[in-house]
């Protein structure tokens, strides 16, 4: 799966606060995202993350970090 910072996911199951949706907030061997309900931080294994989203509401464009012509 394909997944970047700033991205938004509607995950299967609601947070306690209600919300559906979060916003990553790191990638790597974890993920981390942010309930867009709260705010509340939670850090997930890729693999269960990867199962537990529904859907990607929004996506982040690439960004070229590497610089271009000087």
């Amino acid at each position: 799966m394909d997944i970047r910072v700033g991205d938004v996911v509607h995950m299967r199951k609601k947070h306690p606060c209600g919300s559906y949706d979060w916003q990553v907030v790191r990638v790597g061997a974890d993920i981390g995202i942010r309930c867009l309900g709260c705010n509340r931080r939670v850090l997930i294994e890729r693999p269960v993350f990867e199962r537990r989203v529904k859907s990607i509401v929004s996506r982040v464009d690439a960004v070229d970090i590497g610089g271009g012509a000087a």
